[in-house]
């Protein structure tokens, strides 16, 4: 079992240590970091995640049972005028618990909060289409396939497409009622 806690400055050396190629820099942060991941980068970041009303919920991922954090992930662009949000930036970093589930609880708690807490419509998310246990992931929990967005990011001589999935409140209820 996992647990989301907000995602604080004493945690980023552990997010830094995981992100270890450009490639995955790319993938995990899109282009809005830069590898090499730094503290610099992670505090604009957090600057204005975490507090009432901000459009960003920023988590570290906590293992239960040892204490460890094994991943992050990220509510972002919070719209509470239109019930809607992205998830983001969503990373099981201890490769040892990979393979486990904890991907499925990740996503199940980030949607408790989208729904349960924040009472959203919509949740959205952007997968690069190469990352098929992410999509299996995604869609046994409950999000759909929108579209697809050819050749949308640009990483040495090739480019990266990205498939658009999304989740309604009423789809998330019967998931959760079920």
């Amino acid at each position: 079992m996992i647990e989301l806690k907000y995602f604080e400055r004493s945690d980023f050396n552990q997010l830094i240590d995981w992100i270890e190629t450009p490639q995955f820099m790319l993938q995990w942060g899109g282009p809005v970091f830069d590898f090499p991941l730094t503290n610099n980068q992670l505090e604009k970041y957090i600057e204005n995640a975490n507090k009432e009303d901000a459009d960003s919920l920023i988590y570290k991922v906590m293992d239960k049972e040892t204490g460890n954090v094994v991943g992050h992930i990220s509510l972002g662009r919070i719209d509470r005028k239109h019930k809607s949000a992205r998830v983001g930036k969503v990373l099981i970093g201890d490769k040892s618990v990979r393979g486990k589930g904890i991907g499925q609880q990740m996503i199940k708690g980030i949607l408790n909060i989208a729904f349960d807490e924040l009472h959203l419509h919509r949740v959205s998310l952007g997968v690069f289409d190469f990352n098929t246990p992410a999509i299996a992931c995604y869609e046994k929990a409950g999000f759909t396939k929108e579209g697809y967005l050819r050749d949308t990011v640009k990483n040495g001589d090739e480019y990266w497409s990205l498939l658009e999935m999304s989740i309604l409140e009423k789809e998330w209820l019967e998931i959760k009622n079920a």
